[in-house]
């Protein structure tokens, strides 16, 4: 017992000397290579702490190839812009002034759904609160904020329409048919396979967007008496 005590001091040790000379971050700001190296490293660690077994030097020759390769490819991305885009990718702007990307959100394996997730963490709730949006490289949502945006806002808008389908379960929180969102488009000049994104709140404030047209502020009439 005294032996797997000594050695995981030793190799706590190690992992807090290598993870301050790769100058960690927090994990939603690494590089996509740098989580990977944090999930390998751990992993190592773990071998010869719980596996006396295993002579300790070859976790601790594990763990420092690691930090070497990590400390090859730092020096590869400032070497150069082509070896930073090849290895931690580029910011994507998901949202411009035009409204919402859809081939930029599906270039980064990305739904409409996932945006709002990430807006709705930054404080923001309806896709018209900002001019642009960008994904950084590792991840983080950077807003700008849409200098028009509604304060009045009390509602929180529900996506209805995701790229031409109608998601079912939200009409009926709407207390609405699938037929009357078909009207609603139709009227609007457009057709539900050519609508990428649609969302109402709970005043009827409708954000529109349709295939290759900026994004519209409209108005849905809603059941009286529904508001959430």
């Amino acid at each position: 017992m005294s032996v797997t005590f000594v050695r995981t001091l030793i190799v706590f040790a190690l992992l807090i000397l290598v993870l301050r000379l790769m100058g960690k971050r927090q994990i939603g700001e690494m590089q996509p290579y740098e989580f990977i190296v944090t999930l390998i490293i751990a992993d190592l660690a773990c071998v010869p702490m719980a596996d006396v077994s295993i002579p300790l030097i070859y976790g601790i020759i594990a763990v420092l190839t690691l930090f070497f390769a990590h400390q090859l490819i730092s020096i590869a991305e400032r070497g150069g812009d082509f070896f930073k885009r090849t290895l931690s990718g580029t910011p994507s702007i998901v949202i411009d002034k035009n409204g919402i990307k859809i081939k930029e959100l599906k270039r980064n394996n990305m739904g409409v759904d996932d945006l709002i997730e990430s807006m709705r963490s930054a404080g923001y709730y309806s896709l018209d609160d900002l001019d642009y949006a960008i994904f950084e490289s590792n991840g983080k949502l950077s807003p700008l904020e849409n200098p028009e945006k509604d304060q009045t806002a009390t509602s929180i808008p529900l996506l209805i329409v995701n790229n031409g389908k109608v998601l079912k379960r939200n009409v009926s929180f709407l207390q609405t048919t699938e037929s009357n969102i078909v009207n609603f488009i139709r009227q609007n000049g457009s057709k539900l396979s050519q609508v990428e994104v649609m969302t109402i709140d709970g005043n009827g404030r409708t954000y529109f967007k349709a295939k290759n047209k900026k994004y519209q502020i409209l108005n849905f009439t809603i059941e009286e008496g529904l508001r959430w």
